[in-house]
């Protein structure tokens, strides 16, 4: 059995040998994961959506210039016509048109309504009958459409927009750091199956030996036929154990390089952080700042903003009054220079309105129903600035605990080594027994995990307070990001 256990570990390192090794540090696995993840990826693409979406708000603002044309029109149908004493009749069309049209559009952002600057020109030739060429101009036109009493959208999105896109780039940041904790989260399932990859063989190989100074010691009468078959079941739980620690192992393995982006061929070798930021976090510190950079202030901002929105649409579709203005010159030729001179006024001033005289309570529902969903919208916001500020209470108290938790931890697992050593030759020389040798082992190995264990909490606590504030306590300074560099 020895012989086939040092068979197996044989072909293990010959697996491993095989394959380009890697130190890696936690930084290195941070790093790389916020560079080649697909979480990432994910954030970069998530922001760049949000970016364009608020450089279409932006241009929205700005004039808009369009030309449209129609090159050309040709026409040869039969349409209606009416006669002077009230009867239709069919009139044969043989025509060719041709239009242009450029105009300046600009929405007016106090009032919400729409001014455009337009000039265009029409050409019309009639190819039956007494044949002509037409051209009608409009060199200058302004119009203005204004809705009365109804809801300046282009208000409120001045207002939600870019509240929106602040919250997106805070999102983004704060992903950053999402990726960060995972990658912690990764690294250290890989670190602790390394430890116990480690704490598994070495065990196997004490209880190789101890079993054979047993065997020996049970042939000279020294133990009993009882240790000696407790010794033969540690040997066996090793070797049980030593398996289960390989495959762990390979799983942690592909679980960080997957995470990370990397080759398959690559073993990666985690190496345990000797120093952590010697960081004291206050809680109003904290709150402050996550208040004041993470999304969620933002996102509270956004949603109440929204909420307000609905109640303004709904009071803006109980009347509906529209002012339609157009003011400008026209002129009319069978010759081009014709149609610009001479010119004629030209002007139309309209005033369309809807009032609902009977809707049985319709659109005042829609207020109710708007308004109703604005107060659960505020409840449920109140509700979640609580659980944020309790979440945030906790994490400090987590964090700042995390310390001396650590600190203990690290003690025990270096007494629990010590102590094991020192029951392995109190053993060989026949003061202790078995059970305290096995109690000894056990105490070593679970101090082992429970210090690395702690050493994880710290380092995802402490990624996840970077994450709320967007802040680096290590280096007491703000993460920031060059937004627009990122996503171009």
């Amino acid at each position: 059995m020895m012989r086939k256990t040092a068979i197996m570990l044989c072909c293990v390192c010959a697996v491993c040998a095989g394959a380009a090794t890697r130190d890696i540090t936690l930084g290195e696995a941070i790093a790389t994961a916020r560079a080649g993840s697909v979480d990432a990826a994910v954030a970069l693409n998530e922001l760049k959506t949000a970016y364009w979406e608020y450089r279409t708000f932006r241009a929205d603002l700005l004039p808009e210039v369009n030309f449209e044309a129609t090159l050309p029109s040709y026409r040869k149908n039969y349409s209606s016509y009416q006669l002077e004493d009230g009867t239709y009749t069919f009139v044969r069309n043989n025509v060719l048109q041709m239009a242009g049209n450029l105009s300046v559009q600009q929405n007016i952002w106090l009032t919400g309504g729409t001014l455009s600057l337009t000039t265009s020109l029409d050409y019309l030739k009639q190819l039956d009958g007494e044949r002509f060429n037409r051209f009608m101009s409009v060199p200058v036109a302004l119009t203005l459409s204004q809705p009365i009493f109804g809801t300046n959208h282009t208000k409120w999105r001045r207002r939600i927009e870019p509240v929106r896109y602040e919250e997106a780039k805070a999102s983004f940041m704060s992903a950053t750091e999402q990726v960060a904790m995972r990658a912690v989260d990764y690294f250290f399932g890989l670190l602790m199956a390394k430890e116990n990859l480690a704490t598994a063989r070495q065990n196997l190989s004490n209880s190789e030996k101890l079993y054979m100074v047993a065997v020996a010691k049970r042939d000279m009468g020294q133990i009993s036929e009882n240790d000696l078959l407790q010794l033969q079941l540690n040997l066996l739980t090793a070797r049980s154990t030593l398996t289960d620690a390989e495959s762990n192992y390979k799983a942690g393995m592909f679980q960080l390089r997957s995470f990370l982006g990397l080759d398959e061929d690559v073993d990666l070798v985690p190496i345990l952080p000797e120093s952590t930021p010697g960081v004291d976090v206050d809680y109003d510190d904290v709150l402050a700042k996550a208040l004041e950079r993470n999304a969620f202030a933002r996102n509270i901002r956004r949603r109440q903003l929204e909420a307000d929105y609905e109640v303004a649409m709904a009071k803006g579709d109980m009347r509906q009054i529209t002012l339609f203005a157009q003011v400008g010159f026209t002129g009319t030729s069978e010759r081009f220079s014709g149609a610009y001179d001479p010119l004629k006024d030209n002007q139309v001033v309209e005033i369309g309105f809807k009032i609902p005289l009977l809707d049985w309570g319709k659109r005042r529902g829609r207020v109710k129903v708007a308004e109703s969903n604005r107060e659960v919208v505020s409840s449920r916001l109140r509700q979640e600035e609580i659980n944020f500020r309790q979440d945030i209470f906790m994490l400090v108290e987590r964090f700042n605990n995390q310390r001396q938790q650590l600190g203990i931890a690290s003690e025990a697992d270096t007494i629990a080594r010590r102590r094991y050593h020192t029951n392995v030759e109190t053993f060989m020389i026949g003061k202790i027994s078995t059970l305290d040798l096995n109690d000894s082992q056990s105490r070593k190995d679970a101090s082992r995990q429970a210090y690395i264990n702690q050493l994880f909490l710290y380092w995802y606590y402490y990624y996840q307070l970077r994450g709320l504030t967007l802040w680096d306590y290590a280096s007491d300074s703000s993460i920031d990001s060059d937004i627009e560099a990122i996503v171009k």
